[in-house]
């Protein structure tokens, strides 16, 4: 029996995946859980409608992201972060990528979610810092972050 998997099944199809399955594992498992649905004339035409718009809308999001890089890896756009430290220019406490992301937001007006932010380890030290930030599947940007003292 033709299928067409609503969701990813372990071991047997991904999301919008059309595949032949046997016909009790369809009906009794498949089908009744809503994990797939028959693959019709009518439901083939729907599947190639929404692939279309998912394609559409994944170009606009990579359109912006490319649009948020430009902006973030402008030679203007440089972070800065107040943070208290001792002589030794060691920060009391760290900088996160929560942190970053509010003064990116704040300074800039620019959205980006934190755990977007990729920082192996927070900020410990005052300084500049390029720190990368995954805007979409193949568009990555680096931000300055300059921590100065309070």
């Amino acid at each position: 029996m033709k299928v067409i998997f609503l969701e990813d099944v372990r071991g047997k199809g991904k999301r919008g995946e059309v595949k032949n399955v046997p016909d009790g594992y369809a009906q009794n498992f498949l089908i009744k859980n809503n994990k797939a649905m028959l693959a019709t004339k009518k439901a083939m035409s729907q599947l190639k409608g929404q692939q279309k718009a998912e394609e559409k809308r994944a170009a606009e999001e990579l359109a912006v992201a490319k649009q948020v890089k430009e902006k973030i890896e402008d030679d203007k756009t440089v972070v800065e972060i107040k943070s208290k430290a001792g002589e030794d220019s060691r920060l009391f406490g760290s900088v996160p990528s929560k942190q970053i992301a509010q003064a990116l937001d704040k300074q800039f007006g620019i959205k980006v979610d934190k755990r977007k932010i990729e920082l192996p380890e927070p900020i410990r030290a005052l300084g500049y810092r390029n720190v990368t930030v995954k805007l979409f599947d193949d568009v990555t940007a680096k931000i300055r972050v300059h921590v100065v003292e309070q």
